[in-house]
């Protein structure tokens, strides 16, 4: 998550930070600390699990193909495109550089991040974050579409899907959750405010609940940002981030309900730092491998040593489960996952 604040001293400061952070840091995609990933071994793939400043990875299954479409992570005036990483297996990764920018996004005019896609009827679409909303502001939750997964991705509406602020939340870090029943949801917020939504067929907007309502508050206790839901054996597994996401104790909780509505009990913490491996461990996702009880957690995190916000990399560790279907606290590692090729 990279944002501004609400304050506008404070915003002040953050500008004239950024100013002087541009000034002094090397781009990622130059500076040889950010072109080096964790040594990839035969079966194992290491963290991070591919070079460059990359946060807030979205993981999903394409196909044959694993992918992450992670945030470019870099001062906000810069962060105005994204790429996308796909594998066979989980260890060996390749990179589809600028599947999206702020050219083909022309309401877009700063800062892309914290993207969620989805397949529908032969066609991807990309849900993200751009600018910011304050009054007088275009900015929001945007999305783009594509005809295959690596893009590239256009303007789908031009404008944002969802503009506003409703129920306190900031339109930001959006999540896309399908339902068992097929119908698809749009979990987004910032601000320490949650709300989902029910998307329409093709995507174009909203379809209201039965009460006339269309944005519906699920804050859980302690929610700050970075929502995600999935199902397992038929419950509802609702995470996100809490913490300073620039700092070192951003972490990841969840909750679960028997209803993507809730209401839902909050669990406990599963995903943060260990002062041996890393800091800032905290906006993830999940996969399941397809047809097994077999779950990865994608998250990102802070090398140890750095206190640049931006300097964050994307990561790999196994979610467990007890017998009882809680998630075991995660354990962040360096040497990463192994090979695990779909069928």
């Amino acid at each position: 998550m990279h944002k501004p604040l609400l304050s506008a001293a404070l915003a002040a400061l953050l500008l004239a930070h950024g100013a002087a952070a541009q000034q002094k840091t090397t781009p990622a995609a130059t500076n040889p600390k950010t072109t080096k990933a964790a040594p990839t071994t035969k079966d194992r793939a290491g963290n991070p699990v591919f070079p460059g400043w990359y946060a807030d990875p979205e993981g999903i299954i394409f196909g044959n193909r694993y992918w992450i479409y992670p945030t470019y992570s870099a001062p906000f005036d810069e962060q105005v495109f994204m790429d996308a990483f796909s594998s066979p297996d989980l260890v060996t990764w390749t990179k589809h550089p600028r599947i999206v920018d702020t050219t083909r996004i022309k309401w877009a005019r700063r800062a892309m991040w914290a993207p969620a896609v989805v397949g529908k009827g032969g066609k991807y679409y990309l849900f993200f974050g751009a600018n910011d909303v304050h009054e007088g502001e275009v900015g929001g939750i945007g999305v783009a579409v594509a005809d295959r997964p690596e893009g590239p991705f256009t303007d789908y509406l031009g404008k944002p899907l969802v503009g506003q602020i409703h129920n306190g939340a900031q339109p930001i870090d959006q999540f896309v959750f399908r339902d068992a029943d097929g119908q698809y949801y749009l979990v987004y917020g910032g601000w320490s405010h949650c709300n989902i939504a029910r998307l329409n067929d093709d995507f174009t907007g909203f379809t209201p609940f039965p009460d006339g309502q269309t944005f519906r508050e699920i804050t859980p206790q302690g929610y700050v940002e970075g929502p995600f839901m999935f199902i397992r054996e038929g419950k509802y597994y609702f995470m996100w981030s809490e913490g300073d996401w620039g700092g070192p104790h951003y972490s990841v909780a969840y909750a679960v309900a028997d209803s993507p509505l809730g209401p839902f009990k909050r669990m406990g913490k599963i995903l943060q730092q260990d002062p041996k491996v890393a800091t800032g461990a905290g906006h993830h996702s999940v996969i399941q491998v397809p047809g097994k009880d077999l779950w990865y957690v994608v998250y990102h995190r802070r090398p140890l040593g750095e206190t640049d916000p931006n300097h964050r990399v994307t990561c790999v560790d196994r979610l467990y489960f007890d017998e009882g279907g809680l998630i075991r606290p995660v354990r962040i590692t360096k040497e990463g996952v192994g090979r695990q090729p779909l069928e």
